[in-house]
């Protein structure tokens, strides 16, 4: 590289008394191509993380969000799948259904809480932590994320889900679901909790769809929204 800028250079030089300025600067604005530092390519990173959570909460914590999206829709408990079949075979489908529309709307309004908290953690990340990311599987982001923000995102998910449930009457359909087959003759009492379970289905649609985000941003060129992101993974396309 220094050996054909010093060739660029000198053949500039020696037509100076009648090149432009303007035209000096462009000449070597296509030959030198600079590489980033590593903290460039950390905010790169970072920018590249905030865009794919974002769109990831923003996503699921749209009306359906997680309801109308088969990969992510929340179902009875498994430990409540015996509830469920039970009641179905009553002929008592709105019961069920009403019980998992109104826990995977609960989930919905948990969702937008997750992204100030997954900025947080992007925010705070190291050079060394982007650098490993960038060069590392292909949802090394979405497991940093996961790893960094589970506990954080569990405690503040509880309460927002417990208080969601109600507002959107899960917690009363839950119950008369949960009554009513406890009632039946010969069956064992069963009332999972339907508020960790929720929270937890919650999570595991949310880092599902960061996962998705980050393979768009790694393999889509066009899904690279800032300027600062395409040069950090033009960076990544010509070194990994």
């Amino acid at each position: 590289m220094k050996k054909i800028v010093f060739i660029v250079l000198a053949g500039i030089f020696s037509v100076q008394s009648t090149c432009d300025p303007q035209i000096m600067e462009d000449i070597l604005n296509q030959v030198i191509v600079s590489t980033p530092t590593e903290g460039e390519v950390a905010n790169g990173l970072k920018e590249a993380l905030v865009q794919g959570a974002t769109n990831g909460s923003d996503v699921l914590s749209k009306v359906n969000g997680y309801f109308g999206n088969p990969q992510v829709k929340i179902p009875f408990p498994p430990e409540a799948q015996k509830i469920e079949n039970t009641l179905r075979d009553l002929g008592l489908n709105k019961m069920c259904d009403d019980v998992i529309l109104s826990i995977n709307q609960a989930a919905e309004k948990a969702a937008i809480e997750a992204k100030p908290i997954l900025i947080n953690s992007i925010r705070q990340m190291t050079v060394q932590d982007a650098m490993d990311i960038l060069f590392g599987a292909n949802n090394a982001a979405t497991n940093y994320l996961e790893k960094t923000t589970t506990t954080q995102l569990t405690e503040k998910f509880t309460p927002v889900i417990d208080n969601a449930l109600a507002s959107v009457n899960a917690t009363k359909y839950w119950g008369d679901a949960v009554n009513y087959y406890n009632q039946i003759p010969l069956v064992q009492d069963l009332n999972p909790d339907l508020t960790g379970f929720v929270t937890q289905k919650a999570l595991e649609g949310l880092f599902l769809m960061i996962e998705q985000e980050e393979l768009k941003i790694r393999q889509d060129p066009g899904a690279r929204a800032a300027q600062i992101v395409k040069d950090v993974f033009a960076y990544y396309d010509a070194n990994k």
